[in-house]
């Protein structure tokens, strides 16, 4: 459940995305999943990747800030409601989850994956596992 994720400090500027995408493609590796949060000025491109030291240390060398940070990656059931049950079983621990974003796997067509930051991961982890909850292959 625990996974690494990248953030990459990202200028907005036209082609700044694409040099950074360009140079993960170019190592042969794949990014699994992204989110951008983004200002007037600079974003925050967070990526799950599969080797993710390497893309910190590529990117680093490219002259970009960039961080890793731990995520949890939950495998929810592909129907109405299924997100909304793990927010409030979250909720009901008083764990807060400081953002999120959620992609598609190969896993399986019924599955969705959620992203989540949260500051007690290990919690976190405890309670959705004790809940039937597992995380993806992503790394």
């Amino acid at each position: 459940m625990i996974t690494k994720q990248i953030s990459v400090f990202v200028e907005n500027r036209p082609g700044r995305l694409a040099e950074v995408t360009e140079a993960i493609a170019k190592n042969g590796i794949n990014i699994r999943a992204l989110s951008i949060a983004d200002t007037t000025h600079f974003g925050i491109l967070r990526i799950i990747v599969e080797n993710p030291n390497e893309v910190e240390k590529m990117l680093h060398d490219m002259g970009m800030t960039v961080s890793i940070t731990s995520v949890l990656a939950v495998k929810l059931e592909d129907r109405p409601g299924s997100l909304a049950e793990v927010l409030k079983l979250l909720a009901d621990e008083n764990i807060t989850i400081e953002y999120m974003y959620a992609f598609i796997s190969k896993e399986g067509i019924k599955a969705a994956f959620v992203v989540m930051r949260i500051e007690e991961d290990l919690r976190a982890v405890k309670l959705l596992k004790d809940h039937g909850y597992e995380g993806p292959s992503i790394n």
